[in-house]
Formats: structure tokens, sequence, C-alpha cells
């Protein structure tokens, strides 16, 4: 999958976000490692919580461990940044581009708990397009981490913003947390919507009133 990443512009836009104080206080270890070392502690959990050995889950910790280093976190190393394969912007004032109902999958990180909704992007050209289906990927790039809404939605807004050089970029995150729906309140329909608006998005009120009626 590395001819998809772009470890280079992975550094850029990390040290973008750090100079923005938008960056986690997580860093990713070698993967090796840290797979080995989650497997043997999911292993003392089970064995601390009375789970007795069975054939259904001899191989768990080991499945946990890969779920979690290889992709629920993956997004932690910068170097799984997607490739943002971008193309010179048509002449004049462009249309806005969209792309909405992305589905998104993180991890709550205050409880490990599943974090799932769809994110909604647009944005204006001003010298690049970027390629539609690298909107989610940066997407996904952000929400395979321990997170919370609020930073996922402004970490792919400066992202994004950064990648196409433009300052008119729009993101809307529309999520159901499980720490939530799951355990304390166990509230099963309540949905958080994070919005971060930038540029014309934010200083043109026709432009905002289309881009909210074309997610709704």
């Amino acid at each position: 999958m590395r001819d998809k990443t772009d470890p280079e512009l992975g550094k850029k836009v990390n040290l973008h976000l750090e100079t923005l104080r938008l960056e986690t206080v997580y860093t990713m270890p070698l993967a090796s490692t840290a797979r080995e070392v989650m497997a043997n502690a999911f292993t003392e959990f089970f064995n601390l919580m009375g789970i007795k050995e069975d054939p259904s889950i001899e191989d768990s910790p080991g499945r946990i461990a890969d779920m979690l280093v290889y992709e629920l976190c993956a997004g932690l190393n910068y170097d799984n940044l997607p490739k943002c394969t971008t193309q010179p912007a048509l002449g004049g004032d462009s249309e806005m581009v969209m792309l909405k109902d992305i589905t998104t999958i993180s991890l709550c990180e205050h409880h490990a708990q599943t974090i799932a909704g769809r994110t909604h992007i647009a944005y204006i050209p001003n010298k690049k397009l970027l390629g539609v289906s690298k909107l989610a990927r940066v997407t996904n790039f952000f929400a395979r981490r321990p997170q919370v809404q609020e930073r996922m939605t402004a970490q792919i807004f400066h992202a994004l913003q950064f990648v196409l050089e433009t300052d008119d970029v729009a993101v809307q995150q529309e999520c159901a947390h499980f720490c939530i729906r799951a355990r304390g309140v166990m509230d099963p329909n309540s949905i958080m919507t994070t919005n971060k608006l930038g540029g014309r998005f934010m200083s043109n009120p026709a432009l905002r009133s289309e881009y909210l009626h074309a997610i709704r």
C-alpha cells in the first residue's frame, strides 16, 4: 500500500498541524514492537478477567493487537498519510466541489469506544483540484487514531487547506459516540455535529447557505 501513501507530505502536514497546536500527544512506535506488547497485554487482561482458555479466543489477543496497531490506530503514523494527487484548477472562478456522506469510523480516546458517522467536505478550487477519493482517504487517515470529534474535524479542515492551498474549505462531521450509546448515560439516539468553515464559506452567506443546504 506504500504506493498510495506519501510520507514526505505526511511530515509537512504533521508539522503544519503541530504549529496550529492541533496534533495529539500520541506518536506511533515501531509497529511490530507495539503489536507484540499489546498482544501480551490482552493475554494478561483475559487472564485477570477470568476468561478461560478456549479455542475460540486462543488467538484473540493477537487479533485485537493487529486491529489496533494496523487498522484503528494507523493514522498515528504520518508515513501513512495518503497521496494527495492534484491537477491544476480550471481557469476563472470555479464552482464548489463537494463529497458528502463519507463513512467515518474512529476511536474515542476517552473510553476506546467507536465513533461512527459521516463526513461532508467542500472546497472551492484555487490553484489545485484534488482527486475526489483523496477527500475520503484524508478523512479516514485522521479518523484512524484515538480521537475527539472536534479535533478530528479541525485536522481534516486544516490539512486540506494546506494541501489545496486555499482557505475555501468546509468540513462537517455527524457521528454517533458509543461511549455515550454503550455506557454511561446509555443514550442510543444522540448524534454529535461539528463544523469547520474557512474563507468564503465563512464570509459569504449565500455560499454558506448553499453548502449547508447541499449536505442536508
